[in-house]
């Protein structure tokens, strides 16, 4: 099956768009669609000769998933691919690269019977350059995915280990779900991009590691461009295959004019970047495009900054789930409309829960304007096995999506999922601990919450989970900055300590989970943490709470649960098929306000006293 080249900027047949926004090249070949396929329940076939290729499927869903054809839930240990495809003639100098987005868990690769490589971790991006195994232009894909469901040491997140869905766990995730695709690229090539913006000294940390052939005399240039304005241009010396600058901006010195090129979910002012790569004769040997943005997120006393500046984070929780598509959404377009959604509905941020999502879901949010937490899947045993495997796999999603302006927050660890005896146990400690310095070690720009909810043993960020359904016990509960004491000693939100002994308490307080409203009317057997049967009584008890919150002065932010229900949890502010469940106008205005805009995203919050209109 020949595949056709599609310009960057345009979604392939399917709807899916470009992969890998942060590095794009002019085309690139999607090999999302029908593959062969085969489920090997017991996972003993080795090699393709011994598989019984006897489904299709579609590709990038899951076979869990119904949209994929399969729709196959029980248990089983591996499934196969194979997929056929004629290659389009490439120069000596080009080499193909076959990328993959996620395949959960483990992947192993053959390109016309010849083993390529594997690759481990179900949520991060990997790639091959397979120019050396074709024959002539004819390429035949085999992919073999491993992903024991009973394994409770590899990070699955919400993924079931029960045969059928229970409580907060949901169908399981196998095998391919995201874009598979190829890209013809040059010898010698750009491999990877960073960008870390500094507002201080009003300057873009860039960072470029090249990949490929071995050249001397490398010259990277570099130009950032806003709008049709050119900010900085300039050429550097390539050193052993890496590039590290910082480029400086002309700094305006007025505050309006610097404010016109901050990004903020208000006004996401993003910054176009164009490298050219050039050889020792002058030649042009590789041309990618990116974009960053002028962005800071810190945390400051006991508030959370945004550019320098005290922000109330409204945020909602958002576990990426589709009816049809299980963790892969149908379409691009429903990607960017849930960024949308979020916004329509009051919020400024969200919390993506257990999912390393898809890079097109960012790429939105930097986009339209959304601030984002990112959060590591969870294992569900501390053991050495499954803390390599989240430490590798954190690493690797920290190095994708570091450059991703809508990213504000990492969390490596979610209600001591996979820490259970934490208070007690002083590896478990260390090694939230050691995670929480890992991340700051990758990136010092963004605040890192080590462990959301409760039990803070190293944390920017206090999270506090509670779902408590009365107004007016949470309002009493997080009244005022002298409640501090007794709220960590003797309030135990979900029965757990919010901070174990020896942990700073003068940081941020965030309620980071707390509502869970359902409506349960509509699908009898679902369940959330408070009921309703009418949609009235939903939008009432809503509004109630959010307005408690909304006025809690001790709080630095917070993130209601949940954006949308999610298989057997009907407590979503939407359905899952993102049907609002009261009138938008109504969530909007008790997520920002009585006052709040139509987006509910304008105003910008001086604790000070005074707000700010943009």
């Amino acid at each position: 099956m020949p595949i056709t080249a599609i310009p960057s900027s345009t979604d392939d047949q399917h709807g899916r768009g470009y992969p890998r926004p942060l590095l794009r090249r002019p085309a690139w070949y999607s090999l999302n669609g029908t593959w062969e396929f085969a489920i090997d329940a017991d996972g003993v076939w080795r090699t393709a000769d011994e598989v019984a290729w006897s489904d299709r499927i579609t590709v990038p869903f899951a076979p869990e998933a119904p949209l994929s054809g399969i729709g196959r839930t029980t248990f089983f240990r591996a499934c196969w691919y194979r997929r056929q495809c004629d290659l389009p003639p490439h120069e000596v100098a080009e080499r193909w690269i076959l990328h993959f987005g996620a395949v959960d868990w483990r992947a192993t690769v053959w390109i016309n019977g010849v083993f390529v490589g594997n690759h481990e971790g179900g949520y991060t991006p990997f790639c091959f350059d397979i120019t050396d195994h074709l024959l002539g232009s004819a390429c035949e894909i085999v992919v073999r995915a491993e992903d024991d469901p009973l394994d409770l040491a590899k990070p699955r997140g919400k993924q079931d280990w029960q045969l059928e869905p229970h409580s907060i766990w949901y169908p399981r995730t196998s095998g391919i779900w995201q874009t598979v695709w190829l890209e013809k690229a040059p010898a010698t090539r750009i491999g990877r991009i960073t960008f870390t913006p500094n507002l201080a000294r009003w300057e873009i940390g860039i960072e470029a590691w090249l990949e490929g052939q071995r050249r001397p005399d490398l010259r990277l240039g570099v130009k950032l461009r806003s709008a049709d304005v050119v900010l900085a241009s300039d050429t550097y010396q390539v050193i052993s295959g890496e590039v590290h600058r910082a480029v400086a901006l002309s700094d305006p010195g007025v505050d309006d004019s610097r404010n016109e090129l901050l990004w903020s979910p208000h006004a996401p002012h993003l910054i176009d970047v164009d490298f050219e790569l050039w050889g020792e004769r002058g030649e042009l040997l590789d041309q990618v495009r990116s974009y960053t943005a002028l962005r800071s997120a810190t945390v400051q006393g006991d508030r959370f900054l945004l550019n320098g500046r005290p922000y109330l984070l409204r945020m909602v929780l958002d576990q990426g789930y589709w009816p049809a598509g299980g963790l892969t959404a149908p379409t691009d377009a429903d990607l960017k409309r849930d960024v949308e959604l979020a916004r329509e509905m009051g919020f400024n941020g969200v919390r993506k829960h257990q999912k390393i999502e898809d890079p097109r879901y960012l790429y939105w949010a930097d986009v339209l304007g959304l601030a984002v937490w990112e959060e590591m899947p969870s294992a569900y045993r501390f053991t050495r096995t499954s803390v390599e495997r989240l430490s590798r796999e954190w690493t690797a999603a920290i190095e994708r999506d570091c450059s991703h302006p809508c990213i504000i927050a990492w969390v490596p660890i979610n209600e001591s999922w996979g820490v259970p005896n934490l208070p007690d146990n002083p590896r478990e400690r260390h090694y939230v601990q050691a995670l929480y310095h890992l991340t700051k070690t990758l990136d010092a720009t963004r605040p890192v919450i080590g462990n959301d909810g409760w039990e803070s043993v190293a944390t920017d960020i206090i999270g506090v989970h509670d779902y408590d359904h009365d107004p007016d016990r949470i309002a009493k509960r997080y009244r005022a900055d002298e409640v501090l004491p007794q709220l960590f000693k003797r309030e135990r939100p979900g029965g757990r300590l919010l901070v174990l002994e020896g942990h700073r308490m003068d940081l941020p307080l965030m309620l980071t989970e707390f509502g869970g409203i359902a409506l349960t009317a509509p699908q009898p057997g679902t369940w959330g943490y408070t009921v309703c049967t009418t949609a009235e009584e939903f939008g009432r008890q809503y509004e109630r709470l959010l307005s408690a919150v909304r006025n809690l002065g001790l709080m630095a932010g917070f993130c209601y649960t949940q954006f949308s229900d999610t298989y057997q949890e009907a407590n979503g502010l939407l359905y899952a098929d993102r049907r609002p469940k009261i009138p938008m106008r109504d969530i909007v205005r008790a997520t920002a306000g009585p006052a709040a805009p139509a987006s509910g995203l304008e105003q910008v919050h001086d604790f000070s006293g005074a707000g700010e209109t943009r």
